[in-house]
């Protein structure tokens, strides 16, 4: 049965389907010899190519999985640089059918939780606004916090691309109340580009680190180094999967070691 060509690839485990989207757009993607086309329904009888490397269409399903990334302020979250600077894609362990995709992005000056998953759905439904997973940060501030700003923040502010805000704002454990910096927690249920950095700033703040220490229900936890990763745990995956309304294969969810060892 022919399906869409977003859908089809993003079960394959090439990328999410606005990744896919995107790539179609560019030009990058080719069915039978031609450009392929936004909706285009294709099926496991054509030849499908990414960057002009065959797809395997209709083959099995590989087992989902996700690795937790703990990323290093200065990695690009990007598979390709051409500046040549670090990306996290060259760590990442082999997969024998399709590719790791990045469940949103951290900019070069952000470090903390990043999710991976080898399924293009779960990596949609884990992006898409209507899921309104929360990302929480730890966020160490140089500025003013005055209650006026507090509530602008918890309000909402307009940037350029709309009205924002943090679901919750609050200070941080490890915050003394004195001094110039400070910690603080802060909670959002979108993903938009440099959001936080952008609301703070807004309000004439300087954010000074910025780390990612939630997605979901995964926290980052420790046991895994910068710059290093590990799978997540089957109860990680429990968890994340019905999050997110997707039924899991047992066989799928079995993993050799109960506890993954870090790695990196």
């Amino acid at each position: 049965m022919s399906e869409r060509i977003q859908k089809v690839l993003a079960e394959a485990g090439v990328a999410s389907r606005r990744a896919i989207e995107t790539l179609i757009e560019e030009g990058r993607i080719s069915v039978n010899g031609e450009p392929a086309t936004l909706g285009q329904k294709i099926d496991a009888k054509d030849r499908v190519k990414v960057d002009g490397k065959a797809v395997r269409l209709g083959a099995r399903q590989a087992a989902t999985r996700v690795l937790l990334y703990k990323k290093r302020v200065g990695e690009l979250v990007t598979r390709d640089d051409p500046e040549g600077r670090k990306t996290i894609f060259k760590k990442l362990p082999d997969l024998e059918t399709g590719r790791w995709i990045a469940v949103g992005r951290l900019d070069i000056n952000t470090s903390g939780l990043l999710l991976l998953t080898n399924d293009g759905e779960l990596a949609r439904r884990l992006t898409h606004p209507s899921f309104e997973m929360e990302r929480e940060y730890a966020v160490r501030v140089l500025g003013e916090m005055t209650d006026e700003v507090l509530r602008n923040l918890r309000k909402g502010v307009m940037l350029e691309d709309g009205m924002a805000h943090f679901d919750s704002f609050v200070r941080g454990d490890n915050e003394d109340g004195e001094g110039a910096n400070q910690w603080w927690r802060a909670t959002l249920k979108e993903g938009r580009n440099r959001e936080v950095r952008r609301l703070l700033e807004s309000q004439g703040l300087q954010v000074s680190r910025l780390i990612r220490v939630r997605y979901g229900p995964i926290e980052l936890g420790r046991g895994v180094k910068s710059g290093g990763y590990r799978e997540l745990t089957p109860d990680e995956m429990n968890r994340l999967l019905t999050q997110v309304g997707m039924e899991r294969d047992r066989k799928k969810s079995e993993r050799k070691t109960s506890k993954p060892k870090p790695r990196g």
